[in-house]
């Protein structure tokens, strides 16, 4: 940073004070200035610096946001109506799912029933059928009240 034959010591250092340059006064525009009192006199604010120099100027208020409107609260009546209509819904939906439940169930058991009668009846119809065409031609021989049929046992 430094060039190394130049002798650096901190303390050697100098000081440059800079003192602000003032602006000049801005030049006057050819409106005519209308007095106009003001409203409210805003109040000046006078701060003493740490050196001993007096700022006086106007206080800036931070800007405040706009305040939310408020929600208008919600009667309890319209909501037990609401929490009424959601009950009286579901207790609906429950009442057809129950009666489609019990319909499925009804048409199920009949089903059931059919499937039943047609392979009872079936077995009824064969043993029928198989007992007329063994009557003609066979030995029956009782033996203890029981029937022998060509080699079957019937009780």
């Amino acid at each position: 940073m430094y060039p190394e034959h130049t002798p650096h010591v901190p303390a050697q250092r100098a000081v440059e004070v800079h003192q602000p340059t003032p602006l000049p006064p801005a030049v006057p525009v050819s409106a005519p200035v209308v007095p106009v009192q003001p409203g409210t006199v805003p109040a000046v604010a006078s701060i003493v610096l740490p050196d001993g120099r007096v700022v006086t100027g106007y206080a800036v208020n931070p800007a405040q946001p706009e305040p939310v409107a408020a929600k208008p609260a919600v009667s309890r009546t319209a909501v037990n109506i609401a929490l009424g209509g959601a009950g009286f819904l579901a207790v609906c939906g429950g009442l057809v799912l129950l009666t489609s439940f019990i319909a499925a169930l009804t048409a199920f058991i009949t089903q059931l029933i059919t499937l039943a009668a047609v392979i009872f009846g079936g077995w009824i119809a064969v043993q029928l059928f198989s007992a007329r065409g063994h009557q003609g031609g066979g030995t029956t021989v009782n033996i203890r009240k029981a029937v022998i049929k060509r080699n079957h046992f019937h009780g």
